[in-house]
């Protein structure tokens, strides 16, 4: 159905039917109920597409998930969703998977829905001024910075916690605990993502205890997801190698590694002690309650969209945000 058909139905004209489909309050009474009517007869959902074709502004805000199926965004999400929405935008949400390229769907989505600033949910840490040359609205990286890459700290903002440090605090617990074979568990220990960061807060950790660090004790299955590393453990469990404690860099990763271990007859923590960062929902309902160190992610959500819309308003520069992360202690330490 297209307006020419609503406007023969309710015998008026086109230009009757989208003004009241735009909410104009210059049509008659009776004219809008008669379309009012036969849009709700025939459940007719208007077209937006051609409508944003001619757009020349708009209030939209555009967040970019990269890796949909981590629970570890949701809170954050809903936070960006409820703080854009009382600043009275709009907020235009892409998920991509985790090896998709979120500068071109970022590009993309500018040019479409006419953004007035984005906001990143994951990324990479090595974005390079050419990379991001094609994004012409300020943005924020929420949940990671841009650690390895060339911006000028004046052309972004991001919102996170400090990886490395939060890494070292992990392996901390593990050591004051009296561990000192403690395996590591991550996506990859050179992958340009936050993996890498929490990589070498764990290789700090370690040379600043006096343990040194052995290659056999680190786990990498380039990915976040809890099967990929239920296998990966699996897979490296059967080298049969000695160790005391495992160190996940995310909660996803743990909940997977400790279903492995009690499969291959290790009691946590009894024999072996597991330590995450995150703090999603999931983790806490695990036998044993998984000990993590929260991110603060409602916290995070409402800074990224207080940085973005002070910028868009004029009111801030760009600027980098630390939050702290707080330890729950869980049941798989001992």
């Amino acid at each position: 159905m297209t307006i020419k058909d609503i406007a023969r139905l309710a015998g008026v004209s086109v230009s009757t039917v989208s003004r009241v489909l735009n909410d104009h309050p210059d049509v008659s009474k009776s004219a809008k109920e008669k379309v009012l009517a036969i849009v709700s007869e025939y459940n007719y959902i208007p077209n937006t597409s051609a409508r944003e074709l001619v757009k020349t502004s708009s209030d939209n805000i555009g967040v970019v998930v990269r890796g949909m199926s981590n629970p570890f965004y949701t809170q954050i999400i809903t936070e960006i969703g409820s703080m854009i929405e009382k600043a009275g935008y709009t907020m235009v949400l892409q998920q991509i998977g985790i090896s998709d390229d979120e500068i071109h769907t970022a590009a993309t989505m500018e040019r479409d829905k006419k953004l007035l600033g984005l906001i990143f949910l994951g990324g990479q840490l090595n974005y390079t001024k050419e990379q991001v040359c094609c994004i012409n609205v300020p943005f924020v990286c929420c949940t990671f910075n841009n650690q390895y890459g060339n911006l000028d700290e004046e052309a972004y903002s991001s919102v996170c916690i400090d990886d490395n440090q939060a890494a070292y605090d992990a392996v901390q617990y593990l050591y004051k605990e009296g561990h000192r074979k403690i395996a590591v568990l991550l996506s990859g220990p050179e992958d340009g993502s936050v993996s890498q960061v929490r990589f070498e807060g764990y290789v700090r950790a370690l040379r600043d205890f006096g343990i040194q660090l052995d290659e056999k004790l680190i786990i990498p299955i380039h990915s976040y997801n809890i099967a990929d590393a239920y296998e990966g453990m699996n897979i490296w469990l059967k080298q049969g190698l000695s160790f005391d404690a495992v160190f996940a860099i995310s909660d996803n990763m743990a909940m997977g590694a400790m279903k492995a271990l009690r499969e291959n007859g290790k009691s946590i923590p009894q024999d072996v002690a597991v330590i995450a960062i995150d703090g999603i929902e999931a983790s806490e309902y695990m036998n044993p309650v998984l000990s993590t160190l929260c991110q603060p992610m409602a916290e995070m959500g409402k800074e990224a969209v207080k940085q973005m819309v002070g910028i868009i308003k004029g009111k801030t520069k760009h600027r980098h945000i630390l939050l702290q992360t707080k330890l729950r202690t869980g049941e798989s330490l001992r």
